[in-house]
């Protein structure tokens, strides 16, 4: 059975024109977004200088690509037509293709790694409420709503389209101190 999943995926990889052994680039030790990519936008408020509080705030705004679809599929293997084919996806109820949720999901980690410190996920919840689209530029949003003791804090998370609301949450993270090499 184990042969026929494997086969069956690298069809769905190769009639969407995604070929799961192409060699994609390797990450960089750390993406700064003004030196790396120009097209992502951050703002962080710190009201408590040196350290993290109740109140702080980051955003995280990106525009989603073809190809962050793309790579999405091939890393996460859902291939679901609904964000690959766009004849498929004309005739669902969303009358074309759609971003895949947990890609528009991970703008919030996205934003959350930007936060001074190691920033560690202990929980995420989230709410899909509209769809996303090839194009769209979205914008995380975390505040820290609770200090919960010993560097752990609780967020709300949110991901909008302009004032429309995509996705909306809630985290717990740890957030360490960076190791001194850092």
């Amino acid at each position: 059975m184990f042969n026929s999943v494997v086969a069956a995926n690298r069809a769905a990889f190769a009639a969407f024109g995604v070929n799961p052994d192409d060699e994609l680039p390797a990450p960089a030790e750390r993406i700064e977004p003004d030196e790396d990519l120009p097209e992502w936008h951050v703002t962080i408020s710190e009201d408590h200088p040196g350290e993290m509080g109740v109140g702080d705030r980051i955003e995280f705004t990106k525009t989603i690509s073809e190809n962050d679809v793309r790579q999405f599929a091939a890393a996460s293997g859902d291939t679901n037509p609904l964000h690959l084919d766009d004849e498929f996806a004309e005739q669902t109820r969303f009358r074309g293709r759609i971003a895949h949720g947990t890609l528009v999901g991970s703008l919030i980690s996205a934003a959350l790694a930007r936060l001074p410190g190691l920033t560690i996920y202990l929980s995420q919840d989230l709410e899909f409420h509209n769809p996303v689209r090839i194009g769209d530029r979205l914008t995380a949003e975390c505040e820290i709503v609770e200090d919960l003791g010993d560097e752990q804090y609780r967020l709300t998370t949110r991901v909008k389209e302009d004032d429309t609301v995509v996705i909306d949450g809630e985290a717990v993270v740890l957030i360490d101190e960076l190791p001194e090499d850092s």
